[in-house]
């Protein structure tokens, strides 16, 4: 798949303090704006953080998939977590699962948000996603892109 999104951090922006870059720049193309995906079955199942935080990204990739994406194509996160005790616990779990599922060794922008609550008491997790991709040349995609 070719690359549409590259990752840039300027030589005078401040020092990155975590797995992210400061900088997408996403040639002419689409792009899908998705909605933040939470955890609603481990939440259901009482899953902790680390459960959650595994089915919001895989639920990101089906629908990258979907697209004819990968994680390669987002250009942005932004991650809403309940409580700031759930900051650390993140960029642990980010830290290990992105340089498995990006080509690094940069990685997207993220705004990272602490809130107090999310949809439902039991989610404490959700992360909305920006993708650029390239046009696709599939007339069924086109037309739900159309009328969807």
């Amino acid at each position: 798949m070719p690359k549409h999104v590259t990752y840039y951090n300027p030589p005078k922006a401040r020092q990155l303090t975590s797995l992210y870059s400061h900088v997408a720049r996403v040639s002419a193309g689409e792009q899908a704006y998705i909605a933040g995906q939470v955890a609603s079955d481990a939440a259901a199942k009482g899953g902790g953080f680390d459960a959650q935080f595994h089915e919001v990204f895989d639920a990101i990739g089906v629908i990258l998939d979907d697209l004819g994406a990968d994680f390669n194509s987002v250009a942005k996160f932004t991650t809403y977590l309940v409580g700031t005790e759930h900051i650390t616990p993140f960029r642990e779990l980010r830290d290990e699962l992105f340089p498995k599922i990006f080509e690094g060794p940069l990685y997207p922008p993220n705004t990272l948000i602490v809130v107090e609550a999310l949809g439902s008491p039991d989610w404490l997790i959700e992360v909305e996603t920006v993708a650029g991709m390239h046009v696709q040349q599939d007339l069924q995609t086109r037309a739900f892109m159309r009328n969807g």
